[in-house]
């Protein structure tokens, strides 16, 4: 069942240590395809049969296409670049027993905590520096193995297999060298950079896993890597972007920074990164305000987050009658508390879109004595209000650093995304739509 667009889904993800470096990955694959660069502080030319990108804060992106005839609305496919992981703090070595040198560090976003430790870790993320008169943001990666977080042996906690309680300012900080390694740390990652350590005025550094993705199983029917969540959906749609005809609706593949810790950041989905796009694009082209919303209202949104699969494990912990698994396709999520913004007409438009791509598709919904996550589809909804439905593809290890996922999946999202940007979702009266495809 292994393929080739599993090993292109682990080269995207190696490249991608964090939200960052995702988005730039992303922005030198759409350079190829001669998408142009847009600046939110500049003007927008834009003209019919244009494709173009906009980045904010180097974490978020949005691409887009202006078809060359008049358009009918926005097909929206979103999903998130961040994963949880260890963000190194300000000032971060610490001395140890006047032998050990370990990083402070802070987690980022609601993590599995066990399966960090014993594992080779390196360290990514952006310096901000001083070169002459500019502030300037700079890519690091160190890509080779370089901290650890070790466990404590089982002689001194003879309780460590009965479940144990991680403090993250004790029991989480990595070990990053001996005494000889006392002030190296960020002269290392200035190197890498080309600049010295005294231009360095601020950084945003993470600790990631090194671990390299695996195709497994009796039939290669899984995969596992880090950062499934969400550079899966990332990846799937980016493919299926532009793999896409063009249709009648201007498609847009949107990736926003901080879901993990709440999306409420300016370059989350709660921000007006979508409003302000969609709006500049209107007013670049002509359209009124009246034909922005007439806009919106012949629009959907795909909000891409991976899905839980049952549990060999612990398959008591899935809902009774929604249990999705992994290769068995698409994932559509619903929530009646609206942790996802899937109803019924959203669903129906997209088990639609599945059937005619010749795509499988299965639900998910919580144990109803369990609370779940939620994602960026009802946040986004704040800022640009339009029929969204949630889905995700099925995983295990959720928020480990290293998850779990079917290996034909990816391909099963990546044809429904292809399907989806080549449509137009209109609404025909009251309660009625048409999907129309070129």
């Amino acid at each position: 069942m292994h393929n080739t667009t599993t090993e292109k889904l682990f080269s995207f993800i190696e490249s991608s240590p964090t939200a960052f470096h995702a988005i730039e990955t992303m922005r030198c694959r759409l350079d190829t395809e001669g998408y142009q660069p847009l600046l939110e502080g500049s003007d927008w030319n834009l003209q019919a049969g244009g494709k173009y990108y906009v980045i904010r804060n180097g974490s978020s992106i949005i691409a887009f296409r202006i078809p060359t005839a008049e358009w009918k609305g926005f097909q929206i496919m979103a999903s998130h670049s961040d994963s949880p992981m260890f963000k190194i703090k300000e000032n971060p070595e610490m001395e140890a027993e006047g032998h050990y040198v370990k990083l402070n560090v802070e987690k980022y976003g609601g993590m599995l905590c066990a399966p960090w430790f014993d594992r080779p870790l390196s360290v990514a993320g952006r310096l901000v520096v001083k070169e002459g008169n500019q502030i300037v943001t700079k890519l690091v990666d160190v890509k080779k193995d370089l901290v650890m977080i070790p466990s404590l042996a089982i002689h001194m906690n003879r309780d460590a297999n009965n479940g144990v309680k991680f403090n993250p300012q004790k029991d989480l900080l990595p070990l990053y060298g001996d005494e000889t390694a006392k002030g190296t740390f960020m002269a290392r990652i200035a190197e890498l950079a080309g600049v010295t350590e005294n231009d360095i005025l601020a950084h945003d550094l993470y600790v990631y896993s090194r671990t390299p993705g695996s195709v497994w199983g009796a039939s290669e029917e899984y995969i596992s890597c880090g950062r499934l969540d969400d550079l899966q959906c990332a990846f799937s749609s980016l493919e299926g972007f532009l793999h896409a005809k063009d249709g009648e609706s201007i498609p847009l593949h949107c990736v926003f920074d901080n879901e993990e810790v709440g999306s409420s950041s300016k370059q989350g989905a709660a921000s007006t990164l979508l409003y302000d796009t969609l709006v500049r694009i209107c007013e670049a082209m002509g359209k009124s305000p009246a034909a922005y919303r007439r806009y919106l209202a012949n629009s959907f949104m795909i909000s891409a987050d991976n899905a839980h699969a049952v549990h060999p494990n612990y398959a008591e912990k899935a809902c009774p009658t929604n249990r999705p698994y992994m290769n068995g396709g698409i994932v559509i999520k619903y929530s009646a508390n609206q942790k996802y913004t899937t109803d019924g007409v959203a669903a129906g438009i997209f088990q639609e879109i599945c059937k005619r791509a010749e795509v499988p598709y299965q639900t998910f919904l919580n144990r109803s004595d369990m609370a779940g996550g939620s994602t960026l589809g009802n946040i986004s909804n704040t800022q640009v209000a339009l029929n969204t439905v949630d889905i995700g593809l099925p995983q295990l290890a959720m928020h480990s650093p290293y998850e779990t996922a079917g290996s034909e999946d990816t391909g099963y999202l990546i044809r429904a995304a292809a399907y989806f940007f080549e449509s137009s979702i209109c609404e025909d009266g009251y309660g009625r739509y048409t999907i129309e495809h070129m």
